[in-house]
């Protein structure tokens, strides 16, 4: 199987906890895997460390992401593909991993189209547009260059930086990057890993959903967990066969995604 992986936030405040290193080691010995990271906790940290305060905005659908200038972007193009990319590549080798870290700048891997502008919910509950900054949609991903570093047995680990057309770097967000890559390379599996079990639905963990049943149960969904839903249904859309949101704190939470022992499966239908 060809399998994305996905982890970020909490995950990684403290680099790539051991149990989801030593358990991509047992999964890539078997099947073709890749990581997608984020780290915006450390983006955060190292931001205003340099006196830089960051500012974070809410879409009307009630995603919440980092409003990205011009000098914020060099903070996190920094931290993402210098500082957290290359302490996970380590911690995936100390376990025997053929780690290889890259971002959306090296060879062209994610190409995007800087948006003009967002439009956001203000602290009165407005809607009100403002300037896009250095934000992106991915339009292409060369999915070429990351099938020929999988086939030669290699693991890339993938920083959500991508490649303007201007040729500018942009902040893409995470989870959507792991669904745009797990989609061009029309991925067996995109799991989703997080510091929550699942989606939580009145207090308990959705076990399975059928896309047309998410859709639905969107209204329902918090902040926290609707960047997540979107990621996994457009996966779906896109080719790939079944998307796993779980938690990554378990002692085997890849292969426990694998086998769907674990978290919220959402497979086409």
């Amino acid at each position: 199987m060809l399998i994305v992986v996905k982890a970020g936030g909490k995950l990684l405040e403290k680099d790539l906890p051991p149990n989801i290193a030593m358990d991509i080691k047992v999964v890539s010995e078997k099947n073709k895997v890749m990581l997608v990271h984020g780290g915006g906790i450390e983006v955060t940290e190292i931001a205003q460390k340099l006196g830089k305060e960051p500012r974070f905005i809410v879409s009307p659908e009630g995603f919440r992401s980092r409003y990205t200038d011009r000098e914020t972007v060099e903070i996190y193009t920094m931290v993402m593909t210098g500082k957290i990319n290359k302490q996970l590549v380590i911690a995936l080798q100390s376990k025997g991993v053929k780690a290889i870290g890259l971002s959306g700048l090296d060879g062209q891997l994610l190409m995007a189209e800087r948006k003009k502008r967002l439009i956001i919910v203000n602290e009165r509950g407005r809607r009100m547009a403002i300037d896009g900054g250095f934000t992106g949609r991915i339009l292409e991903v060369n999915k070429d260059l990351l099938k020929l570093l999988m086939d030669s047995g290699y693991v890339p680990v993938v920083a959500p930086v991508a490649m303007s057309v201007e040729y500018e770097p942009l902040n893409v967000d995470g989870d959507r990057t792991a669904a745009n890559i797990a989609g061009a390379l029309k991925a067996d599996m995109l799991i989703l890993l997080t510091d929550v079990e699942g989606l939580m639905v009145d207090g308990g963990v959705v076990p399975r959903l059928r896309l047309t049943e998410a859709k639905e149960m969107l209204p329902k969904i918090g902040p926290g967990m609707i960047t997540k839903m979107h990621a996994a249904m457009e996966a779906l859309e896109l080719g790939v066969g079944v998307a796993v949101i779980a938690s990554g704190t378990g002692p085997t939470p890849v292969s426990s995604a694998v086998n769907h022992n674990i978290g919220t499966v959402i497979e086409n239908g």
